[in-house]
């Protein structure tokens, strides 16, 4: 009969794995895309000038906390919808949605979407290592919220917006309102002097 921790870590054995074979899956795909492996400026861990041609080229950009504020809302989202799945394997759909929003971001819809719509102007998609950046952050995201729980999460979304607004001018509600119904008042505040 197996032992009370072989049972435990078979559990953790199948999600974990579930995991690398997403990110696996969309480093390749994302490299068949036309995605770079790597920014062709050399690569760095962080890039904190978006309005570089190394933005959304490197590992970690300002973008990178719009990544944890996506995690945020999995996490609450997938709590709330299949509040009996154990949570890593919420954790790997997590992640699941978001390598899928990293392939959707990398189409040329989108890409050509933010050029017309946004500040990104120059904009050419992310690299591979930008995206598994992105998907990184969106994992942390899910593991922060499940330690804070939904009510230290939701101000931490708040917090980190306002913050983002300051910094960057933008943020990941501005981001969506921008890519669904740009406002030229707000691009032309985002755009980089």
């Amino acid at each position: 009969m197996a032992s009370n921790d072989s049972v435990v870590r078979r559990g953790r054995a199948w999600p974990l794995l579930a995991i690398v074979a997403l990110l696996a899956a969309t480093a390749f795909q994302l490299r068949h895309q036309g995605r770079f492996w790597l920014c062709t400026c050399g690569p760095r861990f962080w890039s904190g000038n978006i309005c570089s041609s190394e933005n959304s080229q490197q590992f970690l950009d300002p973008y990178s906390f719009t990544h944890v504020l996506h995690g945020l809302v999995y996490f609450i989202l997938l709590k709330l919808l299949l509040p009996r799945v154990r949570p890593l394997w919420r954790l790997c759909m997590a992640i699941a949605l978001a390598a899928g929003w990293e392939l959707l971001e990398n189409t040329n819809f989108i890409i050509n979407r933010y050029r017309e719509a946004t500040a990104s102007l120059g904009y050419s998609g992310d690299t591979v290592v930008n995206s598994l950046g992105d998907i990184s952050c969106a994992a942390l995201g899910f593991v922060i919220a499940r330690a804070f729980g939904w009510r230290r999460s939701v101000i931490l979304f708040v917090v980190t917006e306002v913050v983002l607004l300051f910094w960057i001018r933008d943020g990941l509600i501005l981001n969506i309102i921008m890519l669904i119904h740009p406002i030229q008042a707000i691009r032309a505040w985002q755009m980089c002097q």
